[in-house]
């Protein structure tokens, strides 16, 4: 299944089944986009990231920034990071999306890809600290810059799902998601241009 390659419209539900994804299309004007873009690279606390597969560590090309309400410690891909206290204008666009998606997020990772040839595997956000019985698993997706390819696939029926991702375009995944699905950055050597991506998370911090 493949979306459409223009300027997305607002859409309930991406996926067909087994979770929900809801593009709420280009929250962002371009030049508002541009200017968080080149204000984010220049002042986030970016650095390499580090995670542990299959019991071998590995350091990414793609940087991370973690900020949150607090000095959390979280773990996530097999090691343990610490947040940085909210940096101003990454805390205003949280409160922004917060009245948006009617859900709170206590923390945000953002993620720095330089290039097409930086990306993200296969993967499902389902860390402990991400998930409470009590509460479903709401992450905010805000992205930057290039425009870049994301497919979610299903874990049982193989199902895929492509969207692409503009400057200034919010996405939500919530409900069964991150159960049912996997996602991906796919990697293209035709993008030149960096791209931001924010997620903002509800992070249950461990004692």
């Amino acid at each position: 299944m493949t979306l459409d390659l223009f300027a997305p419209e607002p859409q309930s539900n991406l996926l067909p089944y087994d979770g929900i994804v809801k593009d709420y299309g280009l929250i962002l004007t371009g030049e508002q986009s541009q200017k968080y873009l080149q204000y984010f690279l220049q002042h986030l606390a970016w650095e390499q990231d580090e995670v542990f597969l299959f019991g071998k560590h590995y350091v990414t090309a793609r940087k991370i920034a973690w900020y949150g309400d607090e000095n959390y410690q979280y773990r996530y891909s097999g090691s343990v990071k610490k947040s940085h206290i909210w940096q101003p204008a990454l805390f205003r666009l949280k409160q922004h999306i917060e009245q948006r998606v009617g859900h709170p997020f206590n923390s945000c990772l953002a993620n720095l890809y330089e290039h097409g040839q930086q990306g993200m595997g296969w993967h499902s956000d389902n860390e402990g600290s991400l998930i409470s019985a009590q509460r479903e698993t709401v992450i905010a997706s805000l992205s930057f810059g290039a425009t870049r390819k994301m497919r979610f696939r299903h874990n049982q029926t193989g199902e895929v799902v492509e969207l692409i991702l503009h400057s200034g375009q919010l996405i939500v995944m919530r409900g069964q998601t991150q159960q049912y699905w996997k996602h991906q950055i796919s990697k293209t050597s035709k993008v030149l241009m960096p791209r931001i991506n924010l997620t903002f998370r509800y992070f249950f911090p461990e004692n």
